[in-house]
């Protein structure tokens, strides 16, 4: 068969770069970032991210071809800051927040296991 190997859409080859950046001369304090092995999950959280920050004037992303694993993510901001140190402050501001998120759905999990057994055990209790 001439498909790939499934692992090659998420695992970088020898000498392969996860980020590759470039200055976009055409636009001021603009930049294109180009992430291998990733997709459109990754490509949207960035640019959603990005755009809350009051520095970044654009952000936005694409995917060349449906079949690559990479998306290419083109950044402007006001000349206060770099578009790398955009891009940077966006990635921690999201693990941050996927942080959060864990917590609060593992809390949530633990609580309703807990209020499902109290109810089994009443359950149990009022069959008798």
């Amino acid at each position: 068969m001439n498909a790939p190997d499934r692992y090659e859409s998420f695992v970088l080859a020898p000498g392969e770069n996860k980020v590759d950046f470039e200055i976009d001369t055409r636009i001021p304090s603009s930049a294109i970032f180009t992430f291998n092995k990733e997709d459109h999950t990754l490509g949207n959280l960035l640019r959603s991210r990005l755009l809350q920050s009051s520095h970044v004037l654009f952000a936005g992303y694409k995917v060349p071809h449906p079949l690559l694993p990479k998306f290419e993510l083109r950044v402007q901001t006001d000349g206060e800051i770099t578009p790398k140190d955009a891009v940077i402050a966006a990635c921690h501001d999201l693990v941050k927040d996927l942080g959060i998120l864990s917590r609060e759905f593992t809390k949530e999990y633990e609580l309703r296991k807990m209020v499902g057994s109290t109810q089994q055990q009443q359950n149990g209790l009022d069959g008798q």
